[in-house]
């Protein structure tokens, strides 16, 4: 699995140099990663590569989208993680890294470009670049990446490959690229049926992927780093094994990577001049496939997995011991969102989940910032809260529903923005968005929009009968827009939106209308209670449902909050009339989703989550204590 010296490097090396080593003149090598909007195909296309290039065997049972291993990637249809694969075509390694389309896993994105030397850029046939291509597009040109564009689905009755072709060129020279950039190889496909041709056109009933495969061997550089150099491998990812322990992932710079050989691991605290951390290489892999297999040496412009450094964290440098030289750190974009997250304190504590202290929160708190990059965690004043801070709703809503599988329970707060000061005065995330719509919901879209301080910049015709709006709003502003989207048009609106950058504080915007509808007391909630306050809100519960005191229950039609009896039984008497013994009518609960119940809660309450339900509740449960947080707050 390791490719050739150049003949440029080996003759600047004499063969009595001690430390010359000449790896094996086998198996050249290419890093490409895989890089598109949401749903444009990449998975896909990565599913298609693998089976083109003989990878799985023709009797082996495949699920679609192989790389979406985790079970929330599969339910949601989207990538959340980046991750490496490979594949063998014309005697050369190609290593494809499929990278996430949301702009909320944006970090992902970041790292998987520092381990690539190029890109295909996938762009769909009929919806041409949104806003995710834009993002990153303009990540790979900061790194210098050549791109190869692959126009798919061009087999969409709606397809528009030359339009969709020529606003791609019209993004590249919107990010400004370079000439050399703007000079893309394109590549027609249909993935998901594995055929593929050079140019704009439909791929005959008989093309494959052969045209793809060549155009990466021909369009994207080999590795330019030095094998014989001192070693220098940067750790973009980490992994775990019950067996080898804390699993480094990233990529070779400069040198060789030898199994069993002492090497110095930099962390972000090393200073040139000081001794380094050292460790031996007790396992070294490479990526075979869609699995790993090991290997005794791996040299430059490798991507390796490696073990024996329970130390290692993303961002660090291995080196080697005799000229340990850091390489640049990772650098993300800074989270834009906040939230907290503490200890369930609620009555029905402990009844679903396994982990419910403090202790076992921060362990795994800190072991989702040690593999991701772009989450930040920050003490609060309660030794049992802690505040973290993402990219969006969205990745936040992930990692909480990841922490529910496996059996925490805890409780999160409403997400605010992160604010800066710029010059004396404050500044809030902005954030722009594309919506797709059916032209007859354009007027409530845009309407759902003013409130809150949303401005649309473009209004343009989409598919027939369809509108794309684009819109810039304060993040603010859209905290919960997505539930209030889907619902005035239907659920027949597309949103997706990214980080545009910081605009001034455009002062309060609107939250929910109704105020919160309280219970009063523990018990089990009754159909005759609820007869009677569904006529006052709507309600969040259904009878049979076990409630206590401050358990937010329903949202009342008025501003104005209810603390309400939901557990109140029908007297038993010898009095009966026809009116009293009628069934009772209920009209549905609205049955929070986790997302929809982070959305919906104000500043006082909290979203209560256990492995079995979602409940919203007060910050403070007795009404007594709310009375007197309120009197503190004013």
């Amino acid at each position: 699995m390791t490719r050739p010296v150049t003949p440029t490097k080996v003759t600047t090396l004499t063969t009595s140099d001690p430390s010359f080593h000449t790896p094996p003149m086998t198996n050249p090598l290419r890093n490409v990663a895989l890089v598109a909007h949401v749903d444009h195909g990449k998975t896909t296309l990565v599913d298609a590569l693998l089976r083109a290039t003989g990878t799985f065997a023709a009797h082996q049972q495949v699920v679609d989208r192989v790389m979406d291993s985790n079970d929330q990637e599969r339910e949601r249809g989207i990538t959340i993680l980046a991750k490496a694969a490979s594949i063998t075509w014309k005697g050369t390694k190609i290593n494809l890294v499929d990278t996430p389309g949301h702009a909320d896993f944006g970090g992902e994105v970041e790292r998987a470009l520092t381990m690539v030397d190029g890109i295909l850029l996938l762009v769909d046939a009929a919806e041409g670049p949104l806003p995710q291509t834009r993002y990153v597009l303009q990540k790979a040109l900061a790194r210098d990446l050549p791109a190869i564009v692959v126009i798919n689905k061009v087999d969409r009755g709606d397809a528009r490959a030359q339009e969709v072709l020529d606003e791609v060129y019209q993004l590249f020279i919107d990010l400004e690229a370079a000439d050399h950039h703007i000079e893309f190889e394109v590549i027609s496909a249909v993935a998901r049926e594995g055929r593929a041709m050079v140019g704009l056109g439909m791929p005959p009933v008989d093309a494959d992927l052969s045209p793809l495969l060549d155009t990466i061997l021909s369009r994207i550089p080999a590795p330019d780093g030095d094998p014989n150099a001192p070693l220098q491998a940067l750790v973009t990812n980490l992994d775990a094994s019950e067996y080898l322990g804390r699993l480094a992932v990233g990529r070779i710079y400069q040198g060789a990577l030898r199994k069993g050989e002492m090497v110095a691991l930099l962390e972000e605290e090393f200073v040139e001049g000081q001794p380094p951390l050292k460790r031996r290489l007790a396992q070294l892999m490479a990526y075979s496939g869609v699995g790993r297999v090991e290997q005794d040496e791996l040299f430059a412009g490798d991507l390796f997995v490696v073990a024996g450094f329970p130390e290692v964290e993303i961002g660090d440098t291995i080196a080697s011991t005799d000229n340990p030289v850091p390489l640049p750190r990772l650098m993300v974009d800074e989270p834009v969102l906040r939230m907290t997250f503490g200890v369930n304190t609620s009555p029905f504590a402990g009844r679903d989940g396994k982990y419910l202290t403090s202790r076992h929160l921060l362990d795994r708190l800190h072991k989702e910032v040690l593999g991701n990059v772009s989450i930040k965690l920050h003490p609060t004043d309660s030794a049992e809260v802690m505040e973290v801070a993402g990219r969006g709703e969205l990745q936040l809503a992930v990692l909480i529903e990841s922490m529910r599988r496996e059996g925490f329970e805890l409780q999160v707060s409403r997400p605010e923005v992160i604010t800066k000061e710029v010059n004396g005065k404050k500044f809030e995330p902005l954030e722009r968005g594309v919506c797709d719509v059916p032209d007859e919901h354009v007027g409530a879209v845009t309407q759902a929009l003013a409130p809150r301080k949303g401005r649309v910049v473009d209004l343009r015709p989409g598919d027939p009968g369809r509108s794309v709006i684009t819109f810039e709003c304060p993040s603010r502003g859209l905290i919960g827009f997505r539930s209030l989207l889907l619902t005035v048009t239907r659920g027949t609106a597309m949103l997706h939106q990214h980080h545009a950058g910081w605009m001034p504080w455009c002062g309060d915007l609107p939250h929910r209308t109704g105020g919160a509808m309280i219970s009063d007391r523990e018990g089990m909630v009754t159909a005759y209670a609820l007869d009677n306050l569904q006529l006052r809100g709507t309600l969040f519960v259904e009878p049979g449902d076990k409630t206590y005191e401050g358990m937010v229950i329903g949202e009342s039609a008025r501003g104005d909050e209810m603390v309400v009896n939901a557990v109140r039984a029908k007297e038993k008497n010898n009095i009966r009339t026809h009116s009293h013994d009628d069934g009772v009518k209920l009209a549905a609960p609205v049955i929070h989703t986790l997302e929809t119940a982070i959305e919906w809660i104000a500043e006082d309450e909290l979203v209560e989550i256990t492995p079995k339900t979602i409940r919203i509740r007060k910050r403070h449960l007795g009404l007594e204590d709310r009375r007197k947080a309120n009197k503190k707050t004013g």
